[in-house]
């Protein structure tokens, strides 16, 4: 995702993700060939948003390209998501050129790759992607999402024509991934420009069952099921939909620490389902996630290990203050 100015496009770097010969983080089988990366949501409209996750953005929940400017260059986004959920004729709806406006305001702003998301409704999805994929041409963007109910056709011929990449988004079923994956295929897009969302549950909301399908996928793929070898990603963001990471109950504890731990628990266990992009919001959230990476991407220092007395770790207690 992403193209830089040698290959015809404006971004600083290109982002590979997948490309994993083993489970997730099986270091002693093999290296983890490209790290995974976290893509910061933009909105196109104030949404309503709890109060902790709102105070990051509060100066520039109006501004999508000043929000991502902010995602970008303050809280260190490898990629941003601007959701053109205006465009929902339940909403604003935004018409597919002035969405396409809002997305080059948005490459203009940052210099990151960029994810491109509709709002969901099939009609006008269709129209906007091909709008948008039309402005980001040469970029190669990401598409989010394709869904069994979309205009799968003209949503994979406005990737093909500019270049960008399909989100694959299904429910929560192997199957009926394999089957969109494989009628994006059929459609012409390659195997390595699509991305799978098989859809996150958060924590306390079945995160156990996605962990599964996303493990089952994951497993499928390296023994051989070559339409389910796609790379991964989670809408961890879903976390602040559980009502326990937002509601003001005293007796939860303070809600400001609360709410990102939900969705960096979020994230971190599906991290180890083998996702390789996530999509958040929260700051500490992402830091929490990005250190994960680092620990489980990373070599150890032999002064690390010395430092840690390994042999006495059964034994060890925690120390409680």
């Amino acid at each position: 995702m992403g193209a830089t100015r040698a290959e015809g496009g404006t971004r600083h770097r290109a982002i590979k993700i997948g490309g994993e010969g083993t489970p997730p983080f099986y270091r002693f089988e093999g290296p983890t060939p490209f790290r995974p990366i976290i893509a910061l949501d933009v909105f196109d409209m104030p949404i309503p948003l709890p109060g902790p996750l709102k105070e990051p953005y509060r100066d520039v929940l109006e501004d999508p390209a000043a929000w991502a400017k902010l995602s970008a260059e303050k809280f260190g986004a490898d990629l941003v998501s601007i959701h053109l959920v205006s465009t929902d004729p339940h909403a604003k709806d935004t018409s597919p050129s002035e969405a396409a406006k809002t997305v080059e305001e948005v490459l203009q702003a940052v210099d990151v790759p960029v994810i491109i998301g509709g709002s969901g409704n099939r009609e006008k999805d269709s129209a906007v992607f091909a709008k948008a994929a039309e402005v980001a041409e040469g970029e190669r963007c990401m598409l989010a999402s394709v869904t069994p109910e979309s205009d799968c056709k003209t949503i994979a011929e406005a990737a093909l024509k500019y270049g960008h990449v399909l989100l694959s988004w299904t429910p929560l079923d192997v199957d009926i991934q394999r089957r969109l994956n494989r009628t994006l295929v059929k459609l012409g897009m390659p195997k390595d420009r699509i991305v799978m969302d098989p859809t996150t549950a958060a924590l306390g909301y079945g995160i156990e069952y996605t962990f599964t399908v996303m493990e089952r996928i994951r497993l499928a793929g390296l023994k051989g099921d070559e339409i389910l070898q796609m790379p991964m990603a989670s809408g961890s963001t879903n976390a602040w939909g559980a009502r326990e990471a937002w509601l003001d109950t005293p007796e939860l504890g303070p809600r400001e620490f609360r709410g990102p731990l939900w969705e960096a628990v979020t994230a971190l266990t599906l991290l180890l389902a083998g996702c390789d992009l996530f999509m958040m919001m929260h700051p500490t959230a992402v830091k929490t996630v990005r250190e994960a990476v680092d620990s489980l991407t990373g070599s150890p220092k032999p002064e690390d290990l010395r430092a840690f007395p390994l042999e006495e770790w059964v034994k060890m207690k925690p120390e409680v203050k």
